[in-house]
């Protein structure tokens, strides 16, 4: 794989153009795409061995994305905002994260509830406790 990048600048025209670091903006060749077959996606897709889908016995040994790890950064979180709005231990919540950890019985519920209204379990957790008398 190339580590090169290119940069380009698209021009009121509709051409891109190269922006090399001297300043100069050639054209970028403007070949149209090929349409490919379905069969030639997979060709193409086999051949590469980035784009090469995994095997059967490979897909179930692969772990989905972290829940916890997911609701944090949609609610733009940091991993110690996160933790201290909703009273969890940093740590706890890094392991979930890194899965080293899967969240807990009572947990489960407490992430479902953070993703589904997470300004009503700020002002639950704020609220002051019942007095117990």
């Amino acid at each position: 794989m190339s580590k090169t990048s290119t940069t380009a600048r698209l021009h009121p025209d509709g051409t891109l153009h190269r922006i090399r670091s001297g300043g100069a903006q050639p054209p970028l060749p403007s070949s149209p795409l090929v349409a490919m077959t379905e069969a030639a996606i997979d060709a193409a897709a086999v051949g590469d061995p980035d784009a090469r889908p995994p095997p059967e016995q490979g897909a179930a040994r692969m772990r989905p994305v972290p829940r916890a790890k997911t609701l944090r950064r949609a609610l733009g979180m940091t991993q110690e905002e996160f933790a201290a709005q909703f009273q969890i231990p940093l740590g706890t919540l890094r392991d979930w994260e890194q899965g080293r950890a899967e969240p807990d019985q009572p947990a489960r519920p407490y992430l479902k509830a953070i993703a589904g209204d997470p300004a009503a379990v700020q002002r639950a957790l704020q609220a002051a406790p019942p007095d117990p008398r």
